[in-house]
């Protein structure tokens, strides 16, 4: 019976300095004890046998030496033999961006003192006087209704005043004419304008993400960013980003689409430049645009830029009346008026300095366009997310306050209520993480890891708050 107690002790011993994450060194002392201990009690042979066992085990591994040779080094060995090699694509998200608060995380030991010491996000009197101004008056033009079902499109003078009060130039700094907005301002913006309709907010958001507004500022040259981004502030052009194509999505390395470096003549002239072949879809803008940004595959067999026969992903700018795009035809995602379409391109030629950043950035788009989801991961899908959870928590805990059966309003139906708390729950999370990432753009982070966890999450929760409360509105979720 002693053997038994004393067994119970020495499992709870060890689940003890599990706990506080003791030593290997300390553990094997106790242990060690724990033997001795055992042997004047006269405790039953096995269990002495065993508590020996673990002390001399836990004591070797406790030589740091003797354990990296032996045990880390082989481990490593085997796991890099079982694991497949990185691609260029993961190889280059990986090295993208900063360490925030995000290494305390991921430390196992955060300091919670260094997050509680932020201070709080706050707008400038300039910001919210944009919000309280402008912001809520397009909110009062967004008829979501009329635009969805009727028209289709956005109407002419809801876009001109988007274009007028420099909407589309939220990024922009304001030495090109644009509005210089912080990341907290611009997310507070897409946010409630994304609730009052949420194509207008496809339309405002896409410029000021990822897009050639973004990369022109990062990369582009003096002469790129003085010509486009006063014009891109002003509305004068509207502009998307090819990077998805029919066979290639996040995997941009796999991208089809192909420049080779050729001579041709551009304007009348003769000139170095790129003959294009592209097949991109989804883009959002698309239809309007008139400034095209162009992710694809640059190949000089030549070698007129340099010794490689291929460069890599590359991205450069391509005005929409350029011979050979196709260009117009639009998708209708899930019967919203979001101006979503597909871009062709059959021996489209374009010259050398329409690269952005020119020739010196060939090869590098990848590169630049990491760094930039950095930031417009923490801006513009939290933003969108938010709005919807705000929107449907707020149509939805009405609804169930105000429909009864049985004589009693849903929502106190343990049923409803589940939902609902997920709903409410969910919201809160996205707004909280929606605040702190942005926040850390305003320190000149670059949070990749923490941005692409939270376009994730904030999607998928998103996801599960539409799918409750489509449950909760029952029928009347899928009338129109």
């Amino acid at each position: 019976m002693l053997s038994f107690y004393f067994a119970l002790a020495a499992i709870a011993m060890v689940l003890v300095m599990t706990y506080h994450s003791l030593s290997l060194g300390v553990t094997a002392a106790c242990l060690g004890l724990a033997f001795l201990l055992g042997g004047a009690l006269d405790v039953a042979g096995w269990l002495q046998a065993m508590l020996l066992a673990a002390a001399a085990i836990t004591g070797l591994l406790s030589i740091q030496s003797l354990r990296q040779r032996f045990i880390s080094a082989p481990l490593f060995k085997w796991f890099k033999g079982v694991l497949p090699e990185l691609s260029e694509t993961e190889q280059e998200a990986i090295d993208a961006g900063t360490v925030w608060w995000d290494g305390e995380l991921f430390s196992g030991q955060p300091d919670w003192n260094k997050l509680l010491a932020n201070p709080l996000p706050t707008l400038s009197a300039e910001e919210q006087a944009f919000l309280d101004g402008p912001v809520n008056e397009l909110c009062r033009m967004a008829d979501r209704w009329n635009i969805n079902h009727n028209w289709k499109v956005i109407p002419e003078e809801v876009t001109d005043f988007i274009h007028d009060n420099g909407f589309l130039g939220m990024i922009i700094p304001k030495a090109y004419g644009g509005l210089e907005l912080s990341a907290v301002a611009q997310t507070e913006v897409i946010t409630r304008i994304a609730q009052a309709g949420q194509c207008i907010g496809n339309y405002i958001a896409v410029p000021n993400s990822l897009g050639p507004g973004e990369l022109l500022i990062k990369y582009g040259t003096d002469e790129q960013r003085d010509y486009y981004l006063p014009r891109l502030a002003k509305g004068q052009e509207l502009p998307c980003f090819a990077l998805t194509g029919p066979h290639a999505g996040s995997d941009a390395t796999s991208l089809p689409d192909v420049g080779v470096v050729c001579k041709g003549k551009y304007n009348g002239k003769e000139v170095l430049g790129i003959k294009l072949n592209f097949d991109k879809r989804y883009i959002t803008l698309a239809p309007v645009a008139t400034l095209i940004g162009l992710a694809f595959r640059l190949e000089d067999p030549d070698h007129l830029i340099g010794d490689k026969d291929d460069h890599g992903i590359t991205c450069a700018l391509l005005p929409r009346d350029t011979k050979g795009v196709e260009i117009g035809r639009r998708h209708m995602p899930v019967g919203e008026a979001f101006l979503n379409g597909p871009i062709v391109g059959k021996d489209v030629f374009i010259p050398l300095d329409n690269i952005i950043g020119g020739v010196e950035n060939a090869g590098k788009g990848w590169r630049m366009l990491v760094n930039c989801l950095s930031v417009g991961r923490c801006v513009t899908l939290p933003a969108v997310s938010n709005a919807m959870g705000q929107n449907m928590t707020m149509g939805t805990t009405a609804y169930a306050s105000l429909r009864k059966q049985f004589g009693v309003a849903i929502k106190e139906f343990e049923g409803v209520q589940k939902p609902l708390a997920r709903i409410c729950g969910y919201s809160y999370i996205i707004n909280a993480a929606r605040l702190h990432t942005a926040q850390s753009l305003g320190f000149g982070e670059k949070p990749s890891v923490p941005s692409a966890i939270l376009k994730y999450h904030c999607t998928e929760m998103s996801r599960q708050i539409a799918i409750d409360a489509m449950d909760i509105h029952g029928g009347k979720a899928v009338m129109l």
